[in-house]
């Protein structure tokens, strides 16, 4: 079980999953939690449903807390380090898991020596089953790294990285979900075209990748040496991965990937402008 305490600047889905994951998991105690949020009815719901302490003030959360993770809109982070500035202090670990905000951002707009980390998760942290990238501020100790990847493993599983990888983090599986939808929305489609009912489809097409995914991660098989056991000579599956490589699928997940990295690496960019 984790000594630190525990504030939340943002008391949203993101915030409330690493809540419960830690919770779950038995991480820390429900007295070590603390979450603020603009929203008092949002602050009432928390309090009701997970039992934790929660308050509309972001300062009450420094005070009683040793790691601080910022749960905001990435528009909203340079206002509320503004307004935290003084009161964070080097004794504090500040974690953001604010898309696109770099960590040179969060140091020049803190104290000299301030501890800072920078998260990349995803929504599947909602259900337990996150794939997460984080690096360190250079401030941040190696004890600090330890600290947050048992944070984000109470949510799924994360990687220490530099922080030049972030955005590829972002256009893999910060923004993987989306792309994956979509697959299941169209493998869904197809069993409704070849006469299956749409509620019985998606389960199939939903669960399909689920399994997939799941011996990807426990066989320690290649994923090509996973495909080709699925096909046979003259079979149904080659038929449709023939259909599928006509059709580019691998170049246009490749190409999914690509823009939406770049498009992470022109916002960061623009965060760092902004302290210059």
């Amino acid at each position: 079980m984790l000594k630190e305490k525990i504030g939340f600047i943002g008391g949203g889905k993101m915030a409330e999953a690493l809540v419960k994951g830690l919770l779950r998991t038995k991480l820390s105690p429900v007295d070590n939690i603390i979450v603020s949020d603009v929203d008092n009815k949002r602050c009432k719901t928390l309090e009701k449903e997970i039992g934790i302490n929660t308050s509309l003030e972001n300062k009450k959360v420094i005070a009683n807390s040793d790691v601080i993770i910022l749960a905001v809109k990435p528009n909203v982070v340079g206002v509320i380090l503004e307004e935290l500035k003084n009161d964070i202090t080097e004794k504090h670990l500040v974690v953001s898991i604010a898309a696109g905000i770099p960590l040179d951002f969060m140091e020049s707009s803190l104290n000299k020596g301030c501890r800072v980390t920078r998260v990349m998760p995803n929504t599947p942290c909602l259900v337990g089953e996150a794939a997460a990238g984080y690096a360190l501020g250079k401030n941040a100790t190696p004890n600090d790294g330890e600290l947050v990847g048992q944070i984000l493993n109470a949510v799924g599983k994360s990687f220490l990285l530099e922080e030049k990888y972030l955005d590829a983090v972002t256009g893999l599986s910060g923004s993987g979900p989306a792309f994956i939808y979509m697959v299941i929305e169209a493998l869904t489609d197809g069993g409704v075209k070849m006469g299956l009912p749409r509620d019985v489809s998606t389960a199939l097409a939903a669960q399909t990748v689920f399994g997939a995914a799941k011996m990807v991660l426990e066989s320690g098989m290649h994923v090509g040496e996973l495909k080709d056991s699925v096909t046979s000579p003259g079979g149904t599956t080659i038929e449709g991965l023939h259909a599928l490589e006509k059709g580019g699928l691998r170049s246009t997940l490749i190409n999914a990937v690509e823009v939406a990295t770049k498009k992470s690496k022109r916002l960061g960019r623009a965060f760092s402008k902004q302290r210059k």
